[in-house]
């Protein structure tokens, strides 16, 4: 006891002068893991769909997210910064529980995705075309057993939590290691199904790419920060963050490829679409008629009538008018290839027109 009262002294001693350094990255940390969950909650819900996200993704990153939690609240280091708070300034105390926060904030965006993901797990109510949408969408007893599984984990956790807390304080230290352990493998482990979901659909679907182009290097510039700290020897703690980073990466991959690839498709396709509708213009044009044969234009500048008018001299101003309209007349006679009373013409050729019936 004596023990544990030392090290919360100390500890509320160091608290009382923090480092600002730190304390900024700590704040960049946690604003960044709020805006990179961000597209991802709005990309479920602006499509509809969570149609492209396994539902065994979202239950190992539900439950890591709970397992990181918990034990980030019950370590030696956080009870201590907690009760520290009592002594503390609320900046100092702020300062200290920057930590719990980040994991916190974890937690809560990725609870929001298994929540997403239940409401809009259904294609039907999907909010894009159906050409849009791959594959088929989880049973709803798939969904409803994704649910289930995190919140009795969520309770257990709690109830486990509390006994240790209450009953059994001098192991709660141990139980915290089994919550670390737990979300280690769990985010180990949390990407394997979505590569595999994604690399089946060819295309990321509702899984948002700005996400994970924000995580991923995150994780890695995390990881590396860890490393620098721990070294080699803190193996255990970085490399988690490193694998996940990795894993991360690898679905970010895939996610990029395929959406470059559907969109070179689309641009392709519209390509074609376009020349082929120009061609289908071009050859429906009709043909245009032959400038030779229209004669009525001949003369109308100056105001003279068409071929084959009745009285040409009413039009006719001088003799020389007159001549035109006549010899335009006869042009236009000897073009025509089909006089009325040939066959295909109007009227019968063998029909004497004359002659009337005698009674």
């Amino acid at each position: 006891m004596e023990s544990l009262l030392s090290y919360r002294n100390s500890e509320c001693e160091a608290l009382k002068d923090p480092s600002y350094l730190e304390l900024v990255i700590s704040i960049l940390i946690l604003v960044g893991l709020l805006i990179s969950y961000l597209p991802q909650h709005y990309r479920i819900i602006s499509r509809g769909t969570a149609e492209g996200i396994s539902p065994y993704f979202v239950l190992l990153g539900t439950t890591s997210a709970t397992s990181g939690f918990a034990n980030i609240l019950t370590v030696p280091q956080s009870r201590a910064a907690i009760g520290c708070c009592k002594e503390l300034e609320a900046f100092q105390c702020t300062a200290g529980l920057l930590g719990v926060a980040q994991l916190g904030t974890q937690w809560v965006c990725f609870t929001l995705i298994l929540v997403l993901f239940l409401i809009f797990f259904r294609y039907r109510d999907a909010t894009i075309p159906s050409e849009e949408l791959a594959g088929e969408s989880p049973k709803w007893q798939t969904a409803v057993g994704v649910g289930l599984a995190c919140v009795v984990h969520g309770l257990l956790v709690v109830i486990i939590t509390g006994i240790f807390t209450i009953a059994l304080p001098n192991h709660l230290t141990a139980w915290a290691n089994f919550l670390g352990v737990m979300a280690t493998v769990l985010a180990a482990i949390q990407y394997f199904p979505q590569i595999w979901t994604t690399y089946h659909l060819k295309h990321v679907g509702s899984l948002s790419i700005p996400m994970m182009c924000i995580q991923t290097p995150g994780g890695l510039l995390f990881a590396a920060s860890l490393y620098a700290r721990l070294g080699p020897k803190g193996w255990s703690t970085w490399a988690i963050y490193l694998l996940t980073a990795i894993m991360q990466g690898c679905v970010l991959v895939l996610g990029i490829y395929y959406e470059m690839a559907a969109r070179h498709h689309e641009r392709q396709q519209s390509n074609q679409n376009a020349d082929g509708t120009y061609s289908s213009l071009q050859n429906s044009a009709p043909p245009r008629p032959s400038l030779a044969s229209r004669t009525y234009s001949e003369g109308w500048e100056r105001g003279l009538p068409g071929p084959f008018t009745g009285h040409p001299e009413r039009y006719a101003e001088t003799e020389e008018d007159l001549d035109d309209i006549q010899e335009r007349e006869q042009r236009a006679i000897e073009r025509e290839n089909q006089p009325l009373l040939r066959p295909g013409g109007i009227g019968n050729p063998r029909k004497n027109y004359r002659t009337t019936k005698k009674r």
